[in-house]
């Protein structure tokens, strides 16, 4: 985020009460696609060999490096090349609740993979971040030296100087939103990985007892995130945050105890809010609770459970304009937080909107408001009518999706979007030599940032689309991250489960008829099809040996192959070259490819701690 970040206000806004700007016609499904694909623009480190957002180039790769400590990898986090741990661990959870509770929509509409893929690159960063049970590095670049500079991510020359905090240097907000990233993801990949699970529940314990026992604000000990990240509502709410989340990972009496016997002293019960983001996150563990009361989970716990679910339902109905203290909205209708990047507040309370909407329905309830009770389905057109203005249904029929719809944002506050690619003109752009060429440039960016959900327009749907308007056409990660469940739902409907019951990632029944590998050689076969596997790379990190393997898959039929399914078990990372499909360890060919001529082969490729994989056919056509 350029210059200083709005931290969430405590206070409550006051209303103005305006008709919806309720629109149709939207192609949810395209959105959906397009907001996950941002995601792959945001990265850093090495890419992979799937990488979609081909104007990037690897980057940060010394990330750590001066401190001794790995942290290649994870989100830039906005227009900058900052990585800001507490909106990269928020982002974490929100995409892991958007698959947990809309994963088989996102699976009919083939995202759910890319979707996981997106949750994985930054936990796979946060477990390098947290190389001790009791240290967590939370910020790598600084703020200051960043945003002197305007270059692509490629040609940093800024300080990447990284800053963390241990039992000396307190941050329990950082931690707990940690915690809950890692706890949420951990439930996203139980049943497609479960040693990765495992491992991502394990940091999530460590970092709950960090917070909870050394406590203190984060941006006192990283001060030098407090122009940009400041935490503002303190540490109470990640707590309990955590807390719901581990709980909903791992079923632990303790945690629902927590929550329990805390909600008063820590803020669960009494902060009755009217914004839900990076900072403030009562509403979210508010939401999380009601869910576990109407879901016969409480215990002992029920009365202080329902003063939760009191203060969830007051967000609600002030979202809705139906309560005692409402959400100020534009004349067109949008839920109006703050001048500053005002659509990540839309998108969150729009995902909040949408889910306690479904948890009504399975609980057959409506909501309860000063103005009297709201039945599901009106909670789900008003999220519905925010997401619509977002794209485009607003009195300036502007999208602010970034390449979504024909008229969006042209010219975004993000240095790699408005650089010309390091992959079309490689020659190096300097640090204030980006500002004079590209920032000041009165064009529209040369590289798409599809997908992005920009700041978004004043208090009277006013938009500039000027790159030196920061407040207006940034883009967020915690912008997008929410509204991945919102896409999935408004585009497949209600899954049509009981959303109060635990849930399952989507996950098709393994095929019965499976060639099996052969034990004795890492080739395995099933005429006409060849597959070979070797091994080309291996290092070391963290104490655990990698290596990279090679498969080659050879049509040896004499006609041309189309269909092809391959089965992967006992894969324990990434894997780059074959599309996966939904039933969790099935792939086809990559979507460059659509068949394979006889005698021609393809090559995928695959990184973990482990032997090699089982591979092995499970289906294909021959033409």
């Amino acid at each position: 985020m350029e210059k200083f970040m709005k931290m969430g206000g405590l206070l409550f806004l006051l209303l103005g009460v305006v008709p919806l700007a309720l629109g149709g016609g939207h192609d949810y499904g395209q959105a959906l696609t397009k907001s996950i694909l941002f995601f792959e623009a945001q990265r850093s480190g090495y890419l992979p060999g799937n990488q979609r957002v081909k104007w990037r180039g690897n980057s940060g790769l010394l990330d750590g490096k001066a401190s001794g400590v790995d942290l290649v990898g994870g989100y830039y986090d906005a227009g900058d090349n900052v990585k800001f741990g507490l909106p990269m661990a928020f982002t974490v959870t929100m995409m892991s609740w958007s698959i947990l509770e809309y994963g088989s929509q996102m699976s009919s509409s083939g995202e759910l993979g890319h979707a996981m893929d997106a949750v994985k690159w930054g936990t796979d960063y946060l477990i390098k971040a947290h190389p001790q049970p009791h240290v967590l590095y939370g910020e790598v670049g600084d703020g200051n030296t960043d945003h002197y500079c305007w270059q692509r991510p490629e040609d940093m020359t800024t300080s990447r100087s990284a800053y963390r905090i241990d039992q000396n240097n307190p941050g329990s907000d950082l931690a707990g939103e940690t915690a809950a990233a890692m706890a949420a993801a951990s439930i996203v990949f139980r049943r497609a990985n479960p040693a990765y699970s495992r491992e991502l529940l394990t940091h999530a314990h460590q970092l709950f007892d960090f917070a909870d026992k050394y406590r203190g604000k984060y941006d006192s000990s990283i001060s030098v995130a407090q122009k940009y990240y400041r935490s503002v509502s303190g540490y109470a709410d990640e707590l309990l945050w955590a807390a719901a989340w581990l709980y909903k990972a791992t079923n632990q009496e303790y945690y629902l105890n927590y929550l329990g016997e805390n909600g008063d002293a820590l803020g669960g019960t009494g902060w009755a809010m009217t914004e839900f983001g990076w900072d403030v996150k009562y509403a979210g563990v508010q939401t999380l609770v009601a869910k576990l009361l109407m879901g016969g989970k409480a215990g002992e716990h029920s009365s202080v459970f329902g003063k939760y679910q009191e203060k969830a339902e007051m967000f609600m109905c002030s979202c809705m304009g139906k309560g005692y203290h409402n959400v100020q909205r534009t004349p067109g209708g949008l839920i109006y937080q703050q001048r500053w990047n005002n659509l990540q507040f839309v998108t969150s309370a729009s995902f909040l909107l949408t889910v306690y909407s479904d948890y009504l329905t399975s609980a057959r309830k409506d909501l309860r408001c000063s103005t009297g009770s709201v039945a599901p389905s009106e909670l789900l057109a008003f999220a519905k009518s925010q997401v619509d203005y977002v794209l485009g249904d607003n009195p300036r029929a502007t999208s602010y999706m970034v390449g979504y719809g024909n008229n969006y944002p042209q010219q975004v506050h993000h240095r790699g979007s408005s650089i010309v690619s390091v992959k079309v003109n490689p020659s190096f752009v300097s640090c204030r030599g980006g500002y004079a060429t590209w920032f000041s440039r009165k064009a529209s960016d040369p590289n798409l940032l599809t997908g992005a959900i920009v700041g978004g327009p004043d208090a009277y749907d006013n938009f500039a689309d000027h790159r030196d308007n920061y407040e207006q056409t940034e883009p967020a990660t915690y912008n997008n991250a929410p509204l991945l469940g919102v896409l999935a739902r408004l585009h497949g409907g209600h899954s049509g489960l009981n959303q109060l019951l635990p849930v399952e990632i989507p996950h098709v029944a393994k095929p019965i008829a499976v060639q099996p590998k052969p034990k004795a050689s890492p080739t395995a076969s099933a005429a006409p099809i060849a597959i070979d596997q070797k091994a080309t790379a291996s290092w070391v990190a963290n104490g655990k040996t990698y290596y990279r393997y090679s498969a080659v898959v050879t049509n040896k039929s004499g006609k041309t192959m189309k269909n092809l399914n391959l089965w992967v078990s006992k894969l324990y990372g990434p894997l780059w070259g074959l599309t996966k499909n939904v039933n969790g360890g099935s792939y086809g060919f990559p979507t460059w490819v659509s068949s394979l001529p006889a005698g021609k082969s393809i090559e995928f490729v695959y990184i973990h701690s482990a032997p090699i994989a089982d591979v092995s056919v499970s289906s294909y056509t021959l033409a």
